[in-house]
């Protein structure tokens, strides 16, 4: 089953995006999605000592748990893309909910290491990853002029909730056990439901309320307008509910749109976000790891990645605002270049940081830059493909970075284990950070400012991707035809509608003789010698 089509007689419009209104309802939702998807695989890290103790494993097996929420985050994009296109974005988070949250309930009755990886590692994993894309794709199409800050807020959500849900598995964790954890973990996840029921799709309102509108403009082409115009159109409005609009056969639903691989601003963005990939999250990994090598306490090591939560919240917001700027918004693309430009610098300076003061500095620069990152990914995404070919864009794009996230980390982690060096992993991992920012910028400015330009992305946003387009441009044309042919009478009741009118006309005609003029009164059907029924709409317009 496919989402309804819209109802019979309707037109459908190009909906324009409110930004605001239950748009900011809409970006709440974003902004809690957003920090369970992004921070929930990193928060049940507090669980593994508890779990290496009851299930006799070690490090590595316990830190699969999260790999595979990752690895399902990323990895479903196309499955997502192809429910979200079939199905709408509601009903998909809803879902999605409801399987993030039974798969925590389900761990906590686990007993042995695999029953986890299979239900908090895939089945969690899953439904965020459900509840993750639908969420992007509902923001970008209820905003538009204030998206890059929508984008900036709703990313926000990673570090507020990283920096919330740590602490809390903690208190958890000591006063219920692992197992009464995760099942309170589980009941939070069920808010994810609550952010999908909100995800209200804009078109359908905006429909009707065309449909209505065309309908009594095809009366008034067909009726002088006066005091029995009125009911001429409710007449029509009650006939054309009981009459069954014939439409020509839909094209097929798009499930996957590979056409976006010939948009080369898409190549081009895929290409520079799978090296960046490769190196953004290796620092932060290693850091703490750095810091205790350095002969940084145990305490103040492990405050140093509070300090790259706290300055993300606020870079986030506040780089998203940058970018909604009417002189920076159109180069959008520059700025994001020049953020992964800055945090690669950031990593080769850091990497000789031998001293707690080096390495605070170096997580205030690198928060400022890895918010700069992390607000910006997806609005130039939208921006190079637009919002009809977002919901396709994203999932193929996590899929190619999914591949770069099982390579950057457990690469640099093995080369640590090899050199016994970490100066040489930063030096690594801001290398590739910085090629990843060249790579966009360069190929940007020559392949696409210098090549020849392509249109402009459509800014006609639906809330179930690019199958609404094909469905609306059938029924646009559809319109055309009806509109075509609105000289004829659409069925019986029309006809004697007008019949009526123009035999009222004729012996009001012999009855007045020479009298000419415009009859004064607004509710008035007759149309006397030199007032034609053009003029009488555009009197009764006023």
């Amino acid at each position: 089953m496919g989402r309804p089509d819209p109802e019979e007689g309707q037109l459908p419009a190009p909906v324009k995006p409110p930004d605001g209104g239950w748009g900011w309802i809409v970006l709440l939702g974003c902004f809690v999605i957003t920090g369970f998807s992004y921070a929930f695989p990193k928060a049940v890290s507090v669980y593994f000592k508890e779990l290496m103790k009851d299930f006799h494993v070690g490090y590595s097996d316990t830190a699969w748990i999260s790999s595979i929420m990752l690895a399902m985050l990323y990895g479903t994009g196309p499955v997502c893309s192809i429910m979200v296109n079939q199905f709408g974005c509601r009903p998909v988070m809803l879902i999605g909910g409801l399987l993030a949250s039974a798969g925590m309930i389900l761990a906590s009755f686990t007993t042995n290491i695999i029953e986890l990886y299979l239900t908090a590692g895939v089945l969690t994993g899953l439904g965020m990853a459900l509840n993750f894309q639908p969420s992007l794709i509902m923001l970008g199409t209820y905003f538009d002029k204030r998206r890059p800050l929508a984008n900036g807020l709703a990313a926000a959500g990673s570090p507020v909730f990283l920096s919330s849900l740590s602490p809390l598995g903690q208190v958890l964790l000591e006063k219920f056990g692992w197992r009464g954890g995760f099942l309170i973990m589980g009941g939070l996840l069920l808010n994810c439901c609550t952010c999908g029921a909100v995800m209200r799709p804009l078109d359908m309102g905006m429909k009707r309320k065309m449909g209505k509108a065309q309908d009594k403009y095809e009366a008034k082409e067909m009726l002088p307008i006066g005091g029995k115009s009125e009911e001429g159109i409710s007449t029509t409005d009650g006939t054309k509910k009981g009459k069954k609009a014939k439409k020509k056969p839909k094209k097929g639903k798009k499930l996957l749109d590979f056409s976006i691989f010939s948009n080369r601003g898409f190549i081009i963005y895929t290409i520079s976000k799978f090296i960046l990939v490769l190196g953004l999250f290796v620092p932060p990994i290693l850091l703490v790891n750095y810091a205790k090598d350095t002969g940084v306490p145990d305490t103040e090591a492990a405050f140093l990645l509070s300090i790259i939560g706290f300055i993300d919240i606020f870079a986030r917001p506040a780089c998203g605002m940058v970018a909604g700027l009417k002189w920076v918004r159109p180069h959008v693309a520059y700025l994001f270049s020049f953020s992964m430009l800055f945090n690669g610098l950031t990593d080769i300076c850091s990497a000789r940081a031998s001293n707690y003061t080096g390495l605070v500095i170096f997580c205030v620069f690198f928060g400022i830059s890895y918010g700069m990152v992390g607000a910006l990914q997806f609005e130039v995404l939208m921006a190079i493909v637009g919002s009809q070919k977002f919901s396709s864009a994203i999932g193929l794009v996590l899929l190619i970075e999914a591949f770069a996230v099982l390579i950057g980390p457990p690469s640099a982690g093995r080369l640590v284990d090899a050199l016994k060096n970490y100066e040489v992993i930063f030096y690594l991992a801001g290398s590739e950070v910085v090629l990843s920012a060249l790579f966009l910028g360069v190929a940007s400015y020559c392949c696409l400012n210098r090549g020849k330009k392509e249109p402009p992305p459509e800014n006609n946003p639906s809330a179930g991707g690019g199958s609404d387009t094909e469905e609306a441009e059938s029924d646009v044309q559809e319109a055309e035809e009806h509109s075509s042919n609105n000289h004829q009478p659409a069925h019986s009741t029309d006809n004697a509608v007008v019949a009526a009118n123009e035999e009222a006309n004729h012996v009001a005609e012999e009855q007045s003789g020479e009298g000419g003029g415009c009859p004064a009164g607004d509710g008035e059907v007759l149309a006397r010698d030199g007032c034609n029924a053009d003029q009488m709409v555009e009197r009764d317009s006023f």
